[in-house]
């Protein structure tokens, strides 16, 4: 657990690291259009990190072969980038993760391309809602269930599902350590949470079951039942309060 705690110096550095990836998630999410492939996309990614110091974290770690995952529509996670057009009605999650002076910084939304239908658009809400939820019960002295708690309560009262196979991480200079954040409650996740712990929050919630399938690209995560999936992330720092947003975009 230790390798979560940081100093305020580290804390620092990570948010020089964790407002480049808001900056850049922002940059690139405001682009998106109709017609964007998302390679388009994962160049954006690629170039405004490079151009800003920083180096794309998913590039290459444990064989992932882009600087950005691009997951649409009934993709949980780690969509890699390729020729796929972004469609009309779409909506994709944008996970972007730089390295930055010797620190990660992690951040993702879901974006909607075109005009997205009255369903998607409360997806995308209520899975905002249950990332701020989680945030917003984060406390020193708590077990890191609570966030679970939290969140899963908000996605069943609206209908929805959370995905359990996948949930946040701790992170520092290393991209994901053993400390994880699940985003249901799971009486077995009690590590109690410290001030000055980095983590990320990142909640993924379905319009469908909770349960998943794997592509044979060894990465791609769908939903079993193939309905829309959404996903936001925050890294946050454990503070005597509460939590302070690391990944907090500009205004």
């Amino acid at each position: 657990m230790a390798i979560d705690i940081k100093s305020l110096k580290e804390v620092e550095a990570m948010k020089a690291a964790c407002q480049m990836a808001a900056d850049t998630l922002l940059l690139v999410g405001e682009k998106l259009r109709v017609g964007m492939s998302t390679e388009d996309i994962n160049t954006l990614v690629h170039e405004d990190t490079l151009k800003k110091g920083g180096r794309p974290a998913p590039l290459n770690y444990r064989g992932f072969p882009k600087s950005v995952c691009t997951s649409v529509n009934e993709v949980i996670c780690h969509g890699i980038p390729d020729s796929r057009v972004l469609l009309d009605g779409d909506i994709v999650n944008l996970d972007v993760t730089i390295f930055l002076g010797g620190m990660h910084g992690d951040c993702n939304a879901t974006y909607g391309v075109g005009t997205i239908d009255a369903e998607s658009t409360r997806l995308i809400k209520v899975t905002h809602e249950c990332l701020m939820k989680g945030i917003g019960v984060v406390r020193a002295g708590l077990p890191i269930n609570v966030i679970g708690r939290a969140i899963e309560t908000h996605a069943q009262a609206n209908g929805f599902g959370v995905v359990r196979s996948y949930c946040g991480h701790g992170i520092c200079d290393t991209f994901h350590t053993s400390l994880q954040i699940p985003h249901y409650f799971d009486p077995r996740s009690a590590t109690t949470m410290l001030p000055g712990m980095t983590f990320t929050i990142e909640p993924m919630i379905t319009a469908g079951t909770h349960e998943e399938r794997h592509w044979d690209d060894g990465w791609t995560v769908v939903t079993a039942d193939l309905k829309r999936t959404a996903q936001f992330e925050h890294t946050i720092v454990v503070t005597d309060t509460g939590a302070e947003i690391l990944t907090l975009q500009p205004a």
